[in-house]
């Protein structure tokens, strides 16, 4: 198939476009490199350093007259779209519909869209959340993720546009990046091997459904080819872990002796969040297979032998 991945030089994007690529696919990727590296890009894909708002992105879709789409560009940071919705909804609705519109007139088979288990639950009335919880996003991040999915179901129901919206819970692994508001995992194993004092916010019992990226990679391979589509799936482990258990596995593995320090807690962070993959593993055969201790191993790992390299 011939497949474009939007956001394919970021952490999880880049590992997907591995996947497609060895799967034996024709992997195109744009990404506008904000947040995504020139070096995770496999070399076997062909490369264009587009913002997905832009014509260009627009233009090369109508021209390559893709199979697939899959839609993982995006501003990520939850703290930035509270500071600045506009331009988030710039990015992640705006910049969303310019894909869509060129993937429907282009005759696109399937839209494979990424979208958060996470921030659009909102504060959760059961635990695990299946895919029928309330929607009911506290950030315009979570708000945008939503939208789009509603614009999905407009874009199948008038044009019949097929495609699949994976829901992700907390993903973590090799290649995240732990600058600005990115996942705790990279942050806590940046911050111990630099020596650098790493900050628990509050006290450090709220809780996330870590799930490791090549469990995640595995759904966007499956989402390929489902007979299910034009559904929603979460993609989590249904397992709740607070931060702090997050802090001692990783300090376990750099460090024993490093000390626990708390700071303040950030204002309007959810208390607790995780999600049921009952749906996915029913319709999509998808189930996640690492462990967190076996998750963490790998990545603590990845990022040991980065440093090493610097």
């Amino acid at each position: 198939m011939k497949i474009l991945i939007t956001g394919g030089a970021g952490f999880i994007g880049s590992h997907v476009a591995d996947a497609y690529i060895k799967e034996g696919h024709d992997v195109v990727i744009i990404d506008n490199l904000v947040t995504g590296q020139i070096e995770f890009v496999n070399q076997k894909a062909k490369f264009y350093k587009f913002d997905i708002r832009s014509r260009e992105a627009y233009d090369l879709i109508m021209d390559e007259k893709f199979d697939v789409i899959n839609h993982h560009a995006a501003q990520i940071d939850v703290r930035k779209s509270t500071e600045d919705p506009k331009y988030d909804a710039e990015v992640n609705i705006l910049g969303s519909i310019n894909i869509l519109e060129a993937s429907n007139k282009s005759g696109v088979k399937r839209f494979i869209f990424i979208s958060t288990g996470g921030a659009i639950y909102g504060e959760q009335d059961y635990f695990p959340a299946d895919e029928e919880h309330p929607t009911r996003p506290i950030s315009p991040y979570g708000i945008g993720k939503l939208t789009v999915e509603k614009y999905l179901y407009y874009y199948n129901q008038v044009f019949k546009l097929d495609y699949v919206v994976l829901r992700y819970a907390n993903v973590y692994g090799p290649r995240q990046n732990p600058h600005g508001e990115a996942g705790v995992v990279a942050i806590f194993c940046d911050k111990m091997l630099r020596g650098n004092r790493a900050v628990i916010n509050g006290d450090g019992t709220q809780t996330r459904d870590y799930v490791y990226v090549k469990d995640v990679v595995k759904a966007n391979v499956l989402a390929l080819t489902t007979y299910k589509t034009n559904e929603i799936y979460n993609i989590g482990t249904g397992v709740e872990t607070d931060v702090n258990t997050i802090f001692k596995k990783i300090r376990d593995e750099i460090n024993p002796n490093i000390e626990e320090f708390h700071g303040p807690p950030k204002p309007g962070e959810q208390k607790r969040s995780v999600i049921s993959f009952h749906k996915a593993e029913k319709l999509l055969g998808w189930k996640p297979e690492y462990s967190l201790d076996e998750g963490l191993k790998e990545t603590v790992s990845f990022f040991k032998e980065l440093y090493r390299q610097e």
